[in-house]
């Protein structure tokens, strides 16, 4: 079961992104970009547990998790990098298995992907496609 709505402000699936954050930003850039509707959404996981996702289309056909850090690289980005990467590829195998996984990532954030480090191989080998976000504009990088 999916909960998108914002019981708030009655905007759909906006609860977690503000009007002008950079989340926000790359989120509707996506949906442009795949020609869908993609929102922040709460998955139930059938067992009382919830997971939260930065995005996905109504049928969760397309998993999306959104880093907009700017600033400085730290070793705690790289780690969040890493735990989103696992949580698509998890999400994917244990519940939508033909979904779609995507990760989308600031400059800052992109530094994980170096062309022969072991974290573009395994981006690679599992599937996740990964979107630069810069200037406005999407770019993929893997």
């Amino acid at each position: 079961m999916l909960e998108d709505a914002d019981p708030t402000t009655n905007e759909k699936g906006w609860r977690r992104f503000g009007p002008d954050s950079v989340e926000r930003g790359m989120l509707l850039a996506l949906s442009e970009t795949f020609g869908t509707e993609l929102r922040p959404r709460s998955i139930d996981l059938g067992d009382g547990t919830w997971l939260e996702i930065e995005g996905a289309d109504d049928s969760c056909s397309i998993l999306i998790q959104i880093i907009g850090n700017q600033g400085k690289f730290t070793s705690q980005l790289r780690n969040k990098v890493m735990a989103d990467m696992f949580k698509l590829t998890w999400l994917r195998t244990a519940l939508f298995p033909e979904s779609r996984i995507v990760l989308c990532v600031s400059e800052t954030a992109a530094q994980v992907f170096t062309p022969a480090g072991w974290s573009t191989k395994a981006a690679r080998d599992l599937g996740i496609e990964i979107w630069l976000f810069a200037d406005g504009k999407l770019v993929t990088l893997i």
